[in-house]
């Protein structure tokens, strides 16, 4: 997934490790695209490469608007967004580590 998506010129490609932080998934991908159209280009493409590798369970959500597309592959989750969209919802500050782990022990 990190090939397609730094083959598809996304910016600022973070991957967050969720292991045993959470049963969501085992890792998070969080890119950038210019525009919502090189949004919607980068999740297509994204969902190609996996049918091409044998994914056949996955969800893509919110290409019709691309301001924030959500690929659900099981395993691995990837928000791929517009950058001022990204900077509203700040995934990143949201699963940080200290963050987690400040929600844990608050449970």
């Amino acid at each position: 997934m990190q090939k397609s998506l730094d083959d598809d010129q996304a910016a600022d490609v973070v991957t967050i490790d969720l292991r045993g932080k959470t049963t969501l998934a085992d890792y998070m991908l969080i890119a950038s695209g210019r525009s919502a159209r090189h949004v919607a280009a980068v999740a297509e493409h994204l969902g190609e490469t996996l049918r091409k590798h044998g994914y056949r369970q996955f969800q893509i959500e919110g290409l019709p608007a691309a301001d924030w597309v959500l690929i659900d592959a099981g395993d691995v989750i990837v928000h791929l967004f517009r950058p001022e969209v990204r900077t509203f919802y700040n995934l990143e500050k949201m699963w940080s580590p200290a963050l987690i782990e400040e929600l844990e022990t608050a449970s």
